[in-house]
């Protein structure tokens, strides 16, 4: 029997779906809660928004921004804490880990709201890694 490549043609790639706007309000969010998962997964607060954004950034520009935002946040943060750790050793370490944790959940929360009702939230004191 010969080998006939074009009797058995594979199905075409499916499109790429977009996302309904309640779908892309519920991905931005997600992009941004998922780093709560730092406080129980080392480094989640990286890795949460990194898969979010990953799964959905071409299905929407507005979750694209969002997880852009979310992991920029995060990797900001992520500085600030091993700072703050090897600020430990004179004392003022142990104040700024626990101001840190507050902002982190603060801005991920209110960042999260935003992207709920659909408006664009841009974190303040963040260094943009990923443009």
């Amino acid at each position: 029997m010969e080998n006939q490549p074009y009797n058995n043609p594979l199905p075409p790639p499916s499109p790429i779906t977009p996302l309904s706007p309640s779908d892309e309000r519920m991905w931005g969010l997600l992009a941004h809660l998922s780093a709560l998962a730092g406080f129980i997964i080392p480094f989640g607060n990286i890795i949460g928004p990194i898969v979010v954004w990953q799964i959905q950034k071409d299905k929407s520009a507005f979750v694209d921004y969002h997880g852009k935002e979310a992991v920029n946040f995060q990797i900001t943060m992520t500085i600030a804490y091993c700072v703050a750790l090897l600020l430990i050793i004179v004392v003022i370490g142990v104040p700024i880990l626990i101001v840190l944790g507050i902002l982190s959940v603060v801005f991920s929360i209110i960042a999260g709201m935003k992207a709920n009702n659909g408006e664009y939230y841009k974190y303040p004191f963040t260094f943009r890694f990923i443009s």
